[in-house]
């Protein structure tokens, strides 16, 4: 005798069951209205049906252009649901960027927000996708409107033959190196990240789960694949307001949330901090760019609830900071995500003993099924080992300890060759962070004509004087480390989930250093 044995559940499994069993519990707030699960249920119901009265097929790519609110949730979970493969935009990309991002995708429909409308209309998109534009929120000529397409859509479930290793998502790097690359997904994939994640972060049925940072963002998927698979709470802001942010998590009682260290560092700093309630947070997370020392141990002090660091790439590598160790252990950023493993190569794509530093490698459940049209780019970022398996290279420069625990060197790209010697920024912003006033530091590699490079610290805070951080910081440097010059500056620039853009700072002080300076 053996027992039928079903396939394990898919996305859109996990919201129908939602839909069944948890009708009438919140799934959604936003702007003080809730949406129940049965009722966003039958919305991603109308949404698919929809997209299939327009002529979409299986497996056809849904381009979303859209600022954060309840439609561009439906959009993309009812492109998921469908059995067609959501795109999510970063509204901040250039015109350029987005053209180029829709193309690349070829996508078959594009939905958008009223404000983004306008951009696409000067466009040249794929081929068919005129007849597809939608929107939300407006009635403009040409467009097809969100709202009337889901009302006239059929209600019942669609029906699909979605499997594991279809395409779910693709979402788009963020560029701060460089042209981004689509990001493949696959209903496999990212059950893994919601099984994975939601035992590492703590999720339960009862989350209420604050959306604070763009839809389009990974960070964001993180959180909304958790809450999902509880059958929790999304409780979605359309942009972040600090001041907002604080009264939403009061109102709301936010249980959840996934936030970049900026955000945090705003919110210790917003007026209305100290008199905030924000005794429901049990579990907050922070990943997206480096955290410093300082700002870990004012968050763990200074907010409720379990802080957890993460490390992690949307191609699929993750590693997990307890609770415990992060005021015990600062400097780490944890060990891998349960199932997941990790190693550290040098130069000749061989692993380094504990202690040494070299580029971060991992492999597991987790990890992309490839680049989009870019088989080159995803052969560049493969490690084979010797039993065959593809590793994930994440251009990261990382250690290990003998316990396990990865500390971040570096992004490889941003090594400073000075001298033939390898300088490490994050060692350097480390110090210079420790500075008086100093309440932002990047530092970063400019042309020098003794040395070929050197560094030069770029810092934001107040009364600041250059030339005393300099020899301050100089003092407390190691002779190859030593920075050549210190620019003060309002705010660094940061994409939408909080990487400082290093290359826009080194094309700004590309001629920082005069020759026959002391670099």
């Amino acid at each position: 005798m053996s027992w039928f044995q079903a396939a394990e559940p898919l996305l859109p499994d996990i919201i129908r069951l939602n839909t069944e069993w948890r009708g009438n519990h919140p799934a959604l707030r936003c702007d003080g209205k809730t949406v129940t699960w049965r009722e966003l249920g039958a919305s991603l119901d109308r949404v698919a049906n929809a997209y299939a009265g327009l002529g979409l097929a299986a497996g056809d790519r849904v381009a979303i252009l859209m600022q954060n609110s309840p439609e561009m949730l439906e959009a993309m979970l009812g492109a998921v649901c469908g059995g067609y493969v959501a795109v999510p935009l970063n509204v901040s990309v250039a015109d350029e960027g987005i053209e180029k991002q829709i193309n690349d995708c070829a996508a078959r429909a594009v939905v958008a927000s009223p404000e983004h409308t306008p951009r696409l209309e000067r466009m040249k998109l794929p081929e068919g996708i005129g007849q597809r534009r939608i929107t939300a929120g407006e009635t403009r000529a040409g467009w097809l409107d969100f709202t009337a397409l889901k009302a006239d859509a059929d209600a019942r479930p669609p029906v699909t033959s979605i499997i594991a290793s279809d395409a779910c998502n693709i979402i788009y790097s963020s560029g701060t190196t460089g042209l981004p690359k689509g990001i493949v997904h696959t209903h496999a994939c990212r059950m893994a990240w919601a099984y994975d994640m939601t035992a590492a972060l703590r999720y339960h049925s009862d989350a209420r789960t604050l959306i604070s940072l763009g839809l389009y963002s990974n960070i964001t998927w993180v959180t909304m694949l958790n809450t999902i698979l509880c059958g929790g709470t999304l409780v979605l802001m359309r942009s972040y307001d600090v001041g907002s942010c604080l009264a939403v998590i009061e109102r709301e009682r936010v249980s959840h949330a996934g936030m970049v260290p900026v955000q945090f560092q705003r919110l210790l700093e917003a007026p209305g901090f100290d008199a905030a309630d924000l005794s429901s947070l049990q579990s907050l997370m922070c990943c997206g760019s480096p955290l410093l020392a300082d700002l870990k141990k004012r968050i763990v002090e200074g907010i409720p609830g379990d802080f957890i660091e993460l490390y992690g790439l949307t191609e699929g590598l993750v590693t997990i900071q307890s609770p415990a160790d992060a005021l015990q252990n600062p400097a780490t950023v944890g060990k891998p995500c349960p199932g997941q493993y990790l190693c550290i190569l040098d130069n000749d794509d061989r692993r380094v003993a504990p202690g040494e530093a070299g580029e971060i490698v991992g492999y597991g459940r987790l990890l992309m099924s490839g680049y989009l049209n870019r088989d080159d780019a995803s052969e560049e970022a493969t490690w084979v080992d010797d039993l065959g398996r593809r590793w994930l290279r994440t251009g990261d420069i990382g250690r290990l300890d003998d316990d396990g625990n990865l500390y971040l060197v570096d992004r490889k790209k941003d090594m400073i060759i000075s001298g033939g010697q390898n300088i490490y920024p994050a060692d350097i912003e480390a110090v210079v962070a420790t500075f008086p006033g100093v309440r932002d530091v990047a530092v970063i590699g400019v042309t020098s004509e003794r040395w070929g490079e050197s560094p030069l610290a770029v810092v934001c805070g107040s009364g600041i004087d250059a030339a005393e951080l300099m020899q301050w910081s100089n003092e407390r440097l190691g002779k190859q480390q030593r920075i050549a010059d210190v620019r003060v500056i309002d705010e660094l620039p940061r994409n939408p989930n909080g990487k400082v853009l290093k290359r826009e700072l080194r094309k700004e002080f590309a001629d920082a250093l005069r020759e026959g300076s002391a670099a």
